[in-house]
């Protein structure tokens, strides 16, 4: 299984720095968008075919789906417009929220069923989606957000935290897995957090060593954040194989060898 950080900016983006947006790709299998925040599908065009990603949300905030939109015109109006529905999985209200962004119309929404067969996430119940296993746990984040547990097909585990706040579920959600993508968005610094909306790099950590994971990647950061700082802070947390994940980066996601 492979994934492929499109973008990782969290909250806003940065100059050449796209919002959260994630390729995830089982061998023989078309892959999977996991969010879709501001620049990401600009970006996706250099790795997939639109006509045939899957699009899984988190959740609704505009950094993480409204490049949908974009995407949306390109699988209408494109050369090659698309000759048949894609999945779009997301939290309750998804074709809505969507749709009012893609309108060109104060007030209405725009109709996505022409383009997307729209589903909507339910807690721990497991969906299959282009090879891969994906079970959607319901985080600590406002509005309704999941995080994903991904099983690729030789039993490899990516775990996607979305964006939450310190929680029992996101530890469920992590267990035992070969890669936690966890948002760290800024330090633990007092005053420069709100408390229960993101992770600080220290919340990120212990949530990784609770889970035992055996690697981390950090996402998420916003851009006035230190992300070294950041790092340090989850490495003082979680003593196995840790990183800070960047634009452009392709990662392999396998089991150990025993």
């Amino acid at each position: 299984m492979r994934l492929t950080v499109l973008g990782c900016s969290g909250s806003v983006n940065g100059p050449g720095a796209p919002c959260s947006g994630y390729l995830v790709q089982a061998d023989g299998h078309q892959p999977v968008l996991i969010d879709c925040g501001h620049g990401v599908f600009g970006e996706l065009q250099q790795h997939a075919d639109p006509n045939r990603v899957a699009v899984l949300l988190s959740h609704l905030h505009a950094d993480h789906c409204m490049d949908l939109p974009a995407m949306l015109v390109w699988r209408r109006w494109a050369p090659t417009p698309a000759t048949e529905r894609s999945l779009l999985y997301g939290p309750a209200g998804t074709a809505v929220r969507v749709g009012a962004g893609a309108s060109e119309y104060p007030g209405e929404v725009d109709d996505l069923s022409d383009t997307y067969d729209v589903r909507e996430w339910v807690d721990r119940e497991p969906v299959e989606i282009h090879g891969l296993h994906i079970e959607p746990f319901k985080v600590n984040h406002p509005p309704s957000t999941f995080g994903l547990r991904i099983t690729g097909p030789d039993g490899e585990v990516l775990v996607y935290s979305g964006d939450t706040g310190i929680c029992d579920e996101v530890v469920d959600l992590a267990r035992d897995s070969d890669l936690f993508l966890c948002e760290a968005s800024w330090t633990h610094e007092p005053g420069v957090r709100p408390e229960g909306l993101h992770l600080s790099g220290v919340e990120a950590g212990q949530v990784a060593h609770r889970a035992k994971v055996r690697s981390l990647a950090l996402t998420h950061v916003v851009p006035w954040a230190d992300s070294a700082a950041i790092l340090d802070e989850a490495s003082g947390e979680y003593a196995g194989p840790l990183q800070l994940v960047h634009q452009g980066q392709v990662i392999e996601v396998r089991k150990p060898v025993c």
